[in-house]
């Protein structure tokens, strides 16, 4: 059995193998109708995206759109890890975590 590595000990070139082998499974996943799956495949690929981004470029403060879901937008109050810790906006004020691959930025354009 193949012993996994983390995200966070691979290189620039292993991240982007591994995103291409899970969009590679999320795909037939998605063909065969196996929802659950594709979902933790998606998943997978955006945490993996994440170790791709440099953390500082995600400044605490700021409003980010949420890539995925559209019209909506997370304030960052704190990063811990590949995670920004915020609220989204027009909802309730709840504190979430969101893998930083999911943020983009307002002032890029639309």
């Amino acid at each position: 059995m193949e012993i996994e590595k983390k995200y966070s000990a691979m290189t620039e070139h292993e991240l982007r193998t591994e995103i291409g082998r899970l969009r590679e499974k999320a795909r037939k996943a998605e063909q065969l109708g196996i929802l659950n799956e594709y979902a933790v495949y998606q998943r997978k690929m955006v945490m993996a995206q994440s170790y791709l981004i440099d953390p500082s470029t995600i400044v605490p403060g700021e409003m980010y759109r949420i890539d995925g879901d559209e019209g909506m937008f997370f304030q960052v109050d704190y990063l811990k890890g590949r995670f920004a810790w915020g609220y989204r906006l027009g909802g309730e004020r709840a504190d979430e975590a969101l893998p930083i691959a999911m943020l983009k930025s307002v002032k890029e354009g639309k």
